[in-house]
């Protein structure tokens, strides 16, 4: 059994038309489906009988259910959502700073073939990709949580399980139909889509013209010390990861986010940081430097630490020395393991 969550656009006015019915009515019930947030009253819109009845028997709202749910002491909110098609997927929501608005993470894939060291998604493998509807769906849980405590989602983050550009068909249809003004109404420059440095991805996100945002996962600025961290860089490294990054930036017009994980004696130094800035030289994008959330022992047996603030601190100011846009990213959800680098396949 369809659900809405698997139409754009075109593809419900074609499923109205085989159907027998007005493909006019789609628009209107689309629209109406993503205001509710997934759970649409039909009674409440002007469509006929037919059309009425053959969503109700033919087409679900939300396929998938919350297993879980769990608030951190920030009020982060972290989500376990078990599919209807297998498996689970967690998905977070970030209260803003400011009053009335909130941030959202979704998953791409069930589990993470990248094998990062530090982060736990990767531990369990890939079992599988999302499609496009299970991204949208996790969206619509995180929106219908907003709305509960009194805010609006703002913002999406790519951010949860799974690389997104080795998913890339499934990723872009799901942002157009939670992006587009008709549909999820979220609004493209609202989208960041996060990537280990997948190179052809990112050249694909660029020409598909989205105008969203990109967040590259660097974590180091040499190359030994990212393949031993992100065995994806022996593939596409860090030469190659930020001419595909600086492409990007020139081909859209959007300035990236370079990620960057600290972790205490790994890639922390001051000689990595200067590294770091000659990366940046000339280069029109911000450096995002997230301390270490913790996992316990990486895959490959190591257990890393976060730096000190001093040393933290110390790296900062070496970039912004070199006048390096860069800032520090807040733990979120830590305490429930719902911060960066924390979220892992469930099994229910």
């Amino acid at each position: 059994m369809h659900s809405l969550v698997d139409f754009d656009l075109p593809a419900f006015r074609e499923e109205m038309s085989a159907a027998g019915h007005k493909p006019v009515h789609a628009l209107k019930v689309l629209r109406h489906f993503y205001e509710s947030h997934g759970n649409p009253d039909l009674s409440s819109i002007e469509i006929s009988n037919g059309v009425r009845n053959h969503i109700a028997e033919k087409l679900a709202g939300r396929p998938g259910r919350i297993a879980r749910e769990i608030v951190a002491n920030d009020g982060t909110t972290k989500l376990l959502i078990s599919l209807k098609s297998g498996g689970a997927v967690e998905s977070v929501l970030m209260p803003g700073y400011r009053d009335g608005i909130a941030a959202g993470c979704v998953s791409s894939q069930i589990g993470c073939a990248m094998g990062c060291d530090f982060c736990a998604s990767t531990r369990n493998g890939l079992e599988r990709n999302l499609e496009a509807g299970e991204i949208v769906e996790q969206f619509l849980h995180l929106k219908e949580r907003a709305a509960g405590i009194g805010r609006k989602l703002k913002t999406l983050v790519f951010m949860g399980m799974g690389e997104p550009l080795l998913n890339f068909d499934a990723v872009v249809a799901a942002i157009r139909r939670i992006a587009a003004p008709d549909l999820g109404g979220l609004g493209w420059r609202q989208v960041t889509v996060s990537t280990v440095g997948i190179v052809p991805g990112i050249d694909r996100l660029a020409a598909a013209d989205l105008n969203v945002h990109l967040a590259v996962s660097l974590h180091a600025p040499d190359e030994p010390t990212r393949s031993r961290l992100i065995p994806m860089n022996r593939r596409f490294g860090v030469t190659d990861v930020m001419a595909a990054t600086r492409r990007f930036e020139a081909t859209t017009g959007r300035t990236p986010t370079i990620e960057y994980c600290m972790l205490a004696g790994v890639n922390d130094s001051d000689q990595q940081a200067e590294l770091l800035a000659d990366l940046m030289d000339g280069f029109r994008a911000h450096v995002n430097l997230i301390p270490y959330n913790s996992i316990g022992t990486g895959i490959r047996g190591t257990v890393y630490q976060r730096p000190t603030t001093e040393r933290m601190h110390a790296f900062i100011n070496r970039l912004r020395d070199r006048k390096v846009v860069a800032h520090f990213r807040l733990p979120r959800g830590d305490d429930v393991n719902a911060a960066c680098g924390q979220l892992r396949q469930s099994v229910v």
